[in-house]
């Protein structure tokens, strides 16, 4: 079903992407990526991406995992008694680009408003470093950071996942993933998440009803795909609306943009994780496009979302009492 109206005229403007992503080489991926990302850490890039809550402090880590080290970006309260829920997040940008520091807005918020500590992980990106290891990654930093390594207050019965775009995808493998192996998780949430990386990843009717607007374009999703996902791997295994079974999942917030060609792949995650008896809700803005909450300054529907992902996680992290 296609989208009614259009994105708000600064995002059209902005956002308008002329490349064509399919006939880049792996080498010319991996040297735009430290221009995208340079720019989505700077200062100026903050008109687009927001101002940080003064709430909180932002911090860099660093830990040690098996064969890598990976760099943590840490938002937590100035002033806020412990134990602290933990929230791990992870940015988007289909598993080839990205950088924790575009996710300060909200990160900052979650960490001073919820409270709680919010951990963005910059894991390891494509064509370098393909799927799963970026799933490994965030599994294995999340079973570290429960243990509260560098003592922070972590409190292990108040832990969740976050993630936006392919960082979605991550925060669902990981959900999924502790289901069987532990630790115990107590919320996701999933904003526009990648959820079908088959070959049939586009095959879906928001992809055609939302080509034209900006965000993402099926020309970047469909390199991001050739990138990230090996041929010897079952695209079906980082899929998680192709996993059979989806039951003993944690309480759920989809958040989608109806202007987004991956629309349809948060909302049908949604019903599935719902068929499988997963306590999961989709909110669907109307006028956001693809990466909305990573771009406030062009996106106003970001705020509501981030008003929505807030009460939704104060509620499951911290109870009807807390804070």
């Amino acid at each position: 079903m296609a989208a009614s109206g259009k994105a708000p005229l600064r995002a059209r403007l902005i956002l308008r992407d002329s490349l064509d992503w399919e006939t880049l080489t792996a080498d010319q991926v991996i040297a735009l990526r430290g221009k995208v990302n340079r720019l989505r850490a700077s200062r100026k890039a903050r008109i687009i991406t927001g101002l940080p809550d003064r709430g909180a402090r932002i911090e860099e880590h660093t830990i040690d995992l098996p064969g890598r080290r990976l760099t943590l970006r840490v938002h937590r309260p100035k002033d806020a008694g412990r134990p602290l829920p933990l929230i791990l997040s992870f940015h988007g940008g289909g598993f080839i680009v990205g950088t924790a520091a575009q996710n300060d807005w909200l990160n900052s918020h979650l960490a001073a408003r919820c409270p709680a500590v919010v951990v963005s992980v910059e894991y390891r990106l494509a064509p370098e470093h393909p799927l799963p290891e970026p799933v490994d990654d965030g599994y294995d930093t999340l079973v570290r950071l429960v243990d509260d390594p560098f003592g922070w207050g972590i409190d292990p019965a108040a832990v969740a996942v976050l993630g936006e775009s392919a960082g979605g995808t991550l925060a669902a493998l990981v959900a999924l993933r502790a289901r069987v192996d532990g630790p115990p998780l107590h919320a996701q949430v999933l904003a526009y998440p990648s959820t079908d990386w088959t070959e049939d990843m586009a095959d879906y009717p928001s992809v055609t009803a939302n080509a034209g607007h900006p965000g993402l374009s099926v020309s970047e999703w469909r390199m991001s795909r050739r990138l990230s996902v090996p041929p010897t791997l079952d695209p079906r295994s980082v899929s998680p609306v192709r996993f059979d079974d989806l039951t003993g999942l944690p309480p759920t917030l989809v958040v989608t943009g109806a202007l987004d060609p991956g629309d349809d792949h948060g909302r049908r995650y949604a019903e599935r994780l719902r068929a499988d008896g997963t306590d999961a809700r989709a909110t669907r803005y109307p006028r956001a496009v693809h990466g909305f909450l990573s771009m406030p300054g062009l996106i106003p529907d970001a705020r509501p979302a981030r008003r929505e992902i807030l009460g939704f996680l104060r509620e499951r992290l911290r109870g009807p009492e807390g804070g």
